[in-house]
């Protein structure tokens, strides 16, 4: 598919935004980055851990509508 050319160089006013705010703070995505390796990026567990996690786990009803 072609696009016009006026169009291969758009970019909306908060993509304009957010690009402005990180050249004036560019720590923000340092921040960004180690809040998502405090949620995401965790170690594996252990096969102590994995059993003890599996074995407190609350099994839900098998109906739960009332």
């Amino acid at each position: 598919m072609k696009h016009h050319i006026r169009y291969l160089h758009y970019a909306s006013e908060f993509s304009k935004f957010l690009e402005e705010l990180k050249q004036q703070h560019p720590e923000i995505e340092e921040h960004q980055r180690e809040g998502f390796a405090l949620l995401w990026d965790r170690p594996p567990l252990d096969l102590e851990e994995q059993e003890r996690a599996n074995a407190s786990e609350v099994k839900p009803k098998a109906y739960v509508y009332a």
